[in-house]
Parts: structure tokens; sequence; C-alpha cells
């Protein structure tokens, strides 16, 4: 996670750019969406109905970057663990000759930081909703394209004078997507990006910078097994904008991480569970406000693990056999 938070070691010397207890947006992970969560998911849409689907995630991490700290040797401990129940709706409408779907998901977080931060909020984060999601068919290829727009509603936990005292965000984020997706026999070879816009928090005027997603998968289905590498990427594109509350200071202003791994997934026929597992082999920050002359950034490294449960609960009732229709 990208943590914008003032160190402890550092409140002293930086006194001049920040007031008591107003550290630089403390406790904002820096990105809304866990990057690797949506791997797996292609371009295509299901039949006509009403999806459910349950999703975990536990990640074990470390502080890494010139500003994290090191307490006796051992940098700082980053733990979350999160739960998410949504809906998909695949209505079988179509829009520009594209299926249309919509989706909404809430998640429920966990998370903590060990020395010398030592903290570990807990609550609902914001309401995810998709309101248009568009998937086209590139006529008998077997690639499909999907774009759409969701959000994060500011509708999660918070406190404190910035309100990031806990894992809700009291701002706005949008969040355009495009995918593309090769599927034929039983290859699923998409790649998935999108982009977070944050607007300014209402509480201090800071506005975070934009952060980029990209998600790949590579999974081969084989009767009812699915198995292959998964990789995803997940950057700052632009600046911080500061503000008076916190004295123009930036902490992280550019974070770049890079992770892959590989996942499993089984089709139980009325549901089909997908578990996966990712190490970030590459992560780096910068671009903070100087303190007595080093730079505070920090970005977090580590290893996820994610599971996702997806079934159908309702679909179109299937037409009357001609036989059964009584005609007068």
């Amino acid at each position: 996670m990208k943590l914008k938070l003032l160190l402890i070691g550092t409140v002293a010397s930086c006194a001049q750019l920040s007031r008591p207890a107003q550290s630089f947006e403390f406790g904002y992970a820096g990105y809304a969406q866990k990057p690797g969560l949506v791997v797996g998911n292609a371009a295509s849409n299901p039949p006509p109905g009403l999806y459910a689907f349950d999703q975990v995630f536990t990640y074990q991490a470390k502080l890494v970057g010139p500003g994290a700290p090191i307490i006796d040797g051992n940098p700082t401990t980053v733990h979350a663990a999160a739960a998410t129940a949504g809906l998909f709706w695949v209505p079988g409408w179509t829009i520009l000759g594209a299926s249309y779907d919509a989706v909404i998901a809430q998640p429920w977080l966990m998370a903590d930081l060990g020395d010398p931060i030592n903290i570990n909020p807990a609550g609902l984060h914001n309401t995810f909703i998709a309101p248009i999601e568009l998937s086209w068919k590139l006529g008998e290829s077997g690639f499909y394209a999907r774009a759409g727009l969701g959000l994060y509603a500011p509708t999660g936990t918070t406190s404190g004078a910035n309100g990031l005292g806990s894992v809700g965000a009291p701002w706005w984020i949008f969040q355009p997507n495009v995918q593309l997706s090769y599927l034929k026999d039983g290859w699923n070879l998409t790649i998935n990006v999108f982009d977070e816009i944050n607007t300014r928090n209402p509480l201090t005027g800071y506005i975070s910078g934009d952060i980029l997603h990209a998600e790949f998968t590579a999974t081969k289905t084989m009767g009812k097994w699915t198995v292959g590498p998964v990789a995803y990427y997940v950057g700052q594109v632009t600046s911080d904008k500061s503000s008076s509350f916190y004295h123009g200071a930036i902490n992280t202003n550019r974070f770049n991480v890079w992770a892959a791994g590989a996942l499993v997934g089984y089709d139980f026929g009325p549901a089909t569970l997908n578990v996966w597992a990712m190490s970030e082999i590459s992560a780096s920050a910068s671009g903070g406000t100087p303190i007595a002359g080093f730079d505070p950034a920090s970005i977090s490294k580590g290893i996820s693990v994610f599971a996702s449960l997806s079934y159908r609960l309702w679909s179109p009732d299937a037409p009357i056999a001609p036989s059964l229709v009584r005609h007068k």
C-alpha cells in the first residue's frame, strides 16, 4: 500500500511542514482497489441473469522505500484482510452492439501496521458501483472487448480530522476501465486496464494522484479445472496536489509495484471457485517533500492470496415449450 503517513520518527523534524496530528493524508492506502483483485475476469459476459460473488484476500508485507522505518534492523510490517460481497447483473440488453451489465460490491477491510506506527483500523470500505459496462464480441475471432465506468462512493468507515483514521475515504473515486480478452479453446488471455481518479478530500483539500492498474491473465480451462499465470502492475501516474491543511507537504508522490503469481479454479456447476496467489517482485516509491534531507516516501511489498466464489442467483424464465401452449 502507498502509506501516506508521517512516520513517528520524523514528527519533530517536520513540525514546520505539518501541524500536530495532521500528517500527509494519514491512513490512505494510495489505491481504493487492492491490486490483483480482478485477475481472471474476462471481457465477455455470461448468459443473462443476476449473479453473486464473494471475495476474500489476505496481504502480508513490509514497508520499503527511502522513508520506510527500520526498528532494530526490522522493517515495518503491513497486514491486511478483506471480504467483499457483490452482485453482477446481466439483463440481456444490447447497447451499441454490446452486452450491458452492472456491478455493485461492498468490501469490509481490516489492516495493521507494526512498529513504529502501530495502528489497526477495521470497518467498511467504500462501496463500489459500476452502473454501466459494455462487452463486445468481435466476430468469430475469439476476441472480446469491454469498456466501463465504475466508482467508489464515500460510504466507508471514516474518522479523524482528515477522515482517514479508519479504512474508508471521504471522497469520490472514479474508475474508468478497458479490457481485452482472447477466449477460445479453453484459453483466457486477458489484459484489464483501469485508472483511479481521486477527487478532492472535502476535509483537507488534498487531491491524491491518479492510480493506474494493469492486470494480466493467461489461463487454460481443461474440463472443470482452470490454471495459469497471472500478474499485475499498479502505480501512481499523476502528482498529488497538497493543500494548506498540510502546508503544501507530500509524503509519497510516485510508486510502482509489479507482481506475478498463479491461479487455480474449479467449476462445481452451480458455483465457480478461483484461488490465486501473487508475490510483489518489485516495489519502489519516491517524490516526498524532503524532511531533514531525506525522501519520506514508502510503499509496501509482499504476498497476496485471493479467493472468489461466483454463482447465479436468478435467470430469466425459460421459454414455454410449444406443446405446452393451450390454444383456444
